[in-house]
């Protein structure tokens, strides 16, 4: 599958969409599981969303140590971009 970028303005919108938040609570230094009340069922369920939008494949050991919106930003946007 070919990478694609994303924007910051489509990531938002698939933290929103996923995890029933607000825009305005999906800043960088939000913390998932604290913030934006996710589960961890909803941490595979925005992982694997990221990885359908973009084409990455991101491995359980990285997920795991990816815990807030910054995070998974950045991870996404150096991937994407390696």
């Amino acid at each position: 599958m070919e990478t694609q970028k994303l924007s910051f303005e489509d990531f938002k919108n698939i933290v929103v969409e996923r995890l029933g938040c607000e825009p305005e609570q999906v800043t960088m230094d939000a913390s998932f599981q604290e913030d934006l009340n996710a589960d961890s069922l909803d941490l595979v369920e925005l992982i694997y969303a990221f990885e359908e939008n973009t084409g990455l494949e991101i491995p359980d050991e990285d997920a795991e140590k990816i815990t807030t919106v910054g995070q998974a930003w950045e991870y996404i946007q150096e991937k994407a971009s390696s």
